[in-house]
């Protein structure tokens, strides 16, 4: 085949279309690796606020492992990110921390106490750290063709479907023998699941940064994510608009509230019965699967404007879970899922648009970092006023989403190169 000036071999239409058919098959089997390892996970997640509560953990107690499984569960990322990068291991490193964050969930059927249930979340947790940055790069090169937002969205669609099954599967599970223990063996099946179609899609896919190199020029090289020199700084360094990035983050993740405080805050107050709560989770993951499609569109229409819809969200949340009404409690979950959706879809999207490629790993493991933090010490401070005042975890949360805004406004006004 001819080569054009550049040197490079023109993407046929043939070829194009069979690129793209090939980057969506990655991103739906991934997608159903997410699938199933979210039902292994978020059905777990469902019901560890109450059982950490029956086990004798109090509160703060509650509010700081889910706080410190998340932080673990993003700090760590940074390292995998950077090892990912620096030894270009990603499928190794997705499998190892999916074999972690999987196997830990069916192991909390044999935790008697609190302490080794804390354990074995943050366990899963610290999975989830080393398999995440890996991952998302393979995706960012399977989206590089199919649109970063849509591929994403897509992906955490299939991901939150996984989300709701599982929590109802545990809901089912309660409602039958009232059995946190059974409810967290019968979860062994997704993991394992999980595992074997992670395993078909490294044999299918051995090498998927192929997908977003043979899309050539059509492939999504915008700003610091075409990975070329920008701001005539070396394409390997992040670029300013990506620390001002980090900073929205940061302060919007802090005042997002944990679902582990919040189902305490069910079980305490018997807003929420206890079987109800796996239901309401669900519903939360019904909501962040339809919203992440939506999110992925409008991130590939409006980009970084996008953003936009995370305070908007967040705002009212705390208040209405935190209140003694049933209703205002659903309405507040609802919005809970809807920020998760647009926060694993647009968050991550954005990402490979503003690191270079040969820094993506690192990007995401920064990104992650920053999130996991952000989430420790807003789930910990909030699970510490919880104890002296509602009213007190309501306004720490309301001012944190307000004091985002401006952040948020001079990222969408800042140069696209810095």
């Amino acid at each position: 085949m001819a080569t054009d000036s550049s040197g490079k071999t023109p993407v046929t239409g043939e070829s194009l279309a069979q690129m793209r058919r090939r980057s969506l098959q990655f991103v739906v089997l991934i997608g159903v690796v997410s699938l199933f390892a979210d039902m292994t996970y978020e059905g777990a997640r469902s019901i560890t606020g109450p059982f950490l509560a029956i086990l004798g953990a109090s509160a703060a107690t509650v509010g700081v492992v889910g706080g410190l499984g998340e932080f673990i569960g993003y700090a760590f990322r940074l390292v995998s990110g950077y090892l990912a990068d620096r030894t270009g291991r990603y499928w190794p490193l997705t499998i190892a921390g999916y074999i972690i964050n999987l196997l830990a969930v069916p192991a909390l059927a044999l935790a008697g106490r609190w302490q080794v249930a804390a354990l074995l979340i943050m366990a899963e947790r610290f999975g989830k750290a080393v398999r995440n940055p890996p991952r998302d790069v393979m995706l960012s090169h399977a989206t590089a063709s199919v649109g970063r937002g849509w591929g994403f969205g897509l992906h955490e669609a299939l991901d939150q479907i996984g989300a709701i099954v599982g929590p109802l599967v545990v809901a089912g599970v309660l409602y039958w023998r009232q059995s946190y223990t059974l409810g967290f063996a019968v979860l062994l099946v997704p993991a394992l699941l999980a595992l074997a179609v992670l395993v078909t899609a490294r044999w299918l896919y051995p090498v998927p940064r192929e997908l977003e190199d043979a899309g050539g020029e059509t492939g999504q090289k915008t700003g610091a994510g075409a990975g070329l020199a920008i701001g005539g700084r070396p394409a390997g360094r992040l670029p300013a608009r990506f620390w001002i990035y980090m900073a929205f983050v940061s302060l919007s993740v802090a005042g997002y509230a944990h679902f582990q405080l919040i189902s305490y805050h069910f079980e305490l107050t018997r807003t929420v019965m206890p079987d109800e709560i796996p239901v309401f989770f669900s519903i939360a993951m019904g909501v962040d699967a339809l919203v992440a499609l939506w999110a992925g569109r409008l991130f590939d229409r409006t980009g970084m404007k996008a953003l936009a819809v995370i305070p908007l969200f967040s705002l009212p949340i705390a208040p209405l879970v935190f209140s003694r009404g049933f209703g205002l409690a659903l309405a507040g979950v609802v919005l809970w899922g809807a920020v998760m959706g647009v926060q694993e879809t647009i968050m991550r999207a954005a990402i490979a648009d503003l690191a270079p490629a040969e820094r993506r790993g690192l990007a995401y493991g920064v990104f992650n970092t920053a999130y996991g933090l952000a989430w420790f010490a807003g789930s910990a401070v909030m699970g510490l006023l919880y104890s002296v005042s509602w009213g007190y975890l309501v306004g720490f949360s309301v001012l944190l989403e307000l004091a985002a805004v401006p952040v948020l406004l001079r990222l969408v006004r800042s140069p696209v190169l810095t």
